[in-house]
């Protein structure tokens, strides 16, 4: 263990686990709205194939065909929400920062009292 004048937070694994943690949030927030457009044109032909292979089955069971000028009007109306989000990753690198940040604020303050 270090002396109180040997003491830096460098040294500290919180120390890198908070600066990691940060930076995630930071990343995310910079490639955010490149995910939306690229997360939204991959999951507009995910859906779009989706509703095409929904039709084909309709017409092979002999029923009437749907307008799927409507189901895209409607999609495109939709409020919007990915599949697959990034809220998930946030909420997780917040956490890691907020709990790394208490074990290290934790951690200078046991050494100040040494």
């Amino acid at each position: 263990m270090h002396t109180p004048e040997e003491y830096r937070v460098t040294d500290s694994p919180w120390f890198w686990g908070l600066l990691f943690s940060v930076m995630a949030l930071v990343s995310l927030a910079l490639i955010a709205p490149k995910y939306d457009r690229r997360q939204g044109q991959i999951e507009g032909r995910y859906l779009g194939r989706g509703q095409l292979a929904a039709e084909r089955a309709r017409r092979a069971a002999g029923l009437e065909p749907t307008s799927l000028a409507a189901d895209a009007v409607a999609m495109a109306e939709a409020p919007r929400s990915r599949l697959i989000p990034l809220w998930p990753i946030a909420i997780a690198a917040a956490g890691a920062a907020a709990a790394c940040g208490w074990m290290l604020q934790r951690e200078i303050r046991g050494q100040s009292a040494a």
